[in-house]
């Protein structure tokens, strides 16, 4: 696997597969890698002759107050997970190359109103820092397909509408959520979990899980279904900044002709804040 750490690298590399007409999948992450990641690896090397995988912890999706400086890095121990997976070539920027100038003179992307909604209201700013990035890493990367697990599904949805309105040439492939045995959805963020509160973390699935069997069996009162899983939560021991029932296309609250949605929560567990999201398909 080759490591590259300059933008020039990196496109003399996917240059020289070009004109072998080899087809390129790229997996962005941040890093401290986990069986998540490593399954969409895996998807991207059945569908592509090269596979390309970023680490970049990106500061233009912090808020103030959040763990930038403490989110785990990991790169001796991703590079050789990333080794065994097959990668074909491992991008580690540094913020220069990136952000060549302040954060707060670069040009930025956003993607209005399904950037505000659910975690973009509690975290201001966040997805105008994930559409940047990733459009960055795109234009970098220039790749055929890129590889999102659907843990993260409003991001998912929100880089999908940033493609089709900028009209770049990649196939946006989402991939399930890997859970735990215990349900609880893989993330790099489980490790700030205490041993108790890891113990409660499951909850939060389960609670989802709840959600949509009502649904399933007929309830549409969204509201209701939603206070529920709150109140399912509270006495779990988490601390919920929302639940909420969506239209799995667009986020988009549902119909009445709406099939399938999705119930996305997130909430507060001591120092980790956890999200979740599953779909539900109802007749």
């Amino acid at each position: 696997m080759i490591t590259a750490r300059s933008a020039a690298d990196l496109r003399a590399r996917v240059r020289e597969w070009r004109t072998r007409e080899n087809r390129i999948a790229f997996v962005p992450t941040m890093g401290n890698l986990h069986a998540g990641h490593m399954r969409l690896v895996r998807r991207a090397r059945t569908t592509a002759d090269r596979v390309v995988v970023s680490i970049f912890v990106n500061p233009m999706q912090f808020g103030r107050g959040e763990d930038f400086a403490s989110y785990p890095r990991t790169l001796e121990a991703d590079s050789a997970a990333l080794m065994e997976a097959d990668a074909d070539l491992l991008f580690v920027p540094d913020v220069e190359v990136v952000y060549p100038r302040d954060l707060e003179q670069m040009t930025r992307v956003e993607v209005p109103a399904l950037g505000t909604i659910l975690c973009g209201a509690s975290r201001p700013g966040h997805f105008a820092g994930v559409t940047t990035v990733v459009a960055k890493l795109f234009n970098l990367v220039q790749p055929d397909s890129a590889v999102f697990g659907e843990k993260d599904y409003q991001q998912l949805v929100i880089i999908r509408r940033m493609v089709e309105d900028l009209s770049i040439p990649i196939s946006i492939e989402g991939i399930p959520t890997v859970r735990e045995p215990d349900g609880l959805a893989m993330s790099s963020r489980n490790r700030y979990l205490e041993p108790r509160e890891r113990s409660i973390a499951p909850g939060l699935y389960q609670a989802l899980c709840e959600a949509g069997d009502r649904l399933g069996a007929g309830e549409r009162d969204y509201g209701a279904v939603e206070q529920a899983a709150r109140e399912t939560l509270i006495r779990a021991g988490f601390e919920p900044d929302y639940v909420s029932i969506r239209r799995a296309t667009d986020l988009e609250p549902p119909m009445s002709d709406d099939k399938v949605l999705r119930v996305l929560a997130a909430a507060w567990l001591g120092g980790a804040r956890l999200i979740d999201n599953i779909e539900v398909t109802i007749s």
